[in-house]
């Protein structure tokens, strides 16, 4: 598998797992928080960012993308699901988008989102402002 399709597929599955109940436009939005923080280098220093690097690295770092962690436990379908999902044949056409840099962004620049009818909001989310609004999640820009 090349590094292209295998980023392809990564964040494909990272959105499938995190928002395949969204739509399109909230798959693109969870697409843009993965795109955000490939293209931000933090500190200005050319080396690897706390939360991962490239495609594959930002959306396996473990504790980012709740859907690749072990305990999750929509893990095993993320993991078996194929284009045949109509959700996933979405989540691929999105993630062909983000990769090849052609997504546009509708979070207004975030790098981080929760959906509060899920949990909490996060200790990182309560001294911010919100960037965006899409389907049930909140979108923030987090650079610390």
């Amino acid at each position: 598998m090349s590094a292209s399709t295998s980023a392809i597929d990564t964040v494909a599955r990272t959105i499938w797992g995190e928002a395949r109940n969204q739509g399109r436009i909230g798959m693109q939005a969870v697409a843009s928080t993965i795109a955000n923080r490939v293209n931000l280098d933090l500190h200005g220093d050319g080396r690897p960012d706390w939360w991962g690097e490239g495609f594959v690295g930002v959306c396996r770092k473990p504790w980012q993308y709740s859907c690749w962690n072990e305990n999750d436990p929509n893990r095993a379908r993320l993991l078996a699901v194929t284009a045949e999902d109509p959700q996933f044949a979405i989540a691929l056409d999105v993630a062909r988008a983000a990769v090849d840099g052609s997504l546009a962004d509708r979070t207004n620049g975030a790098t981080h989102y929760f959906a509060p009818h899920v949990v909490a909001p996060p200790a990182w989310a309560k001294s911010r402002m919100p960037t965006a609004s899409i389907g049930d999640h909140v979108f923030y820009r987090v650079l610390d």
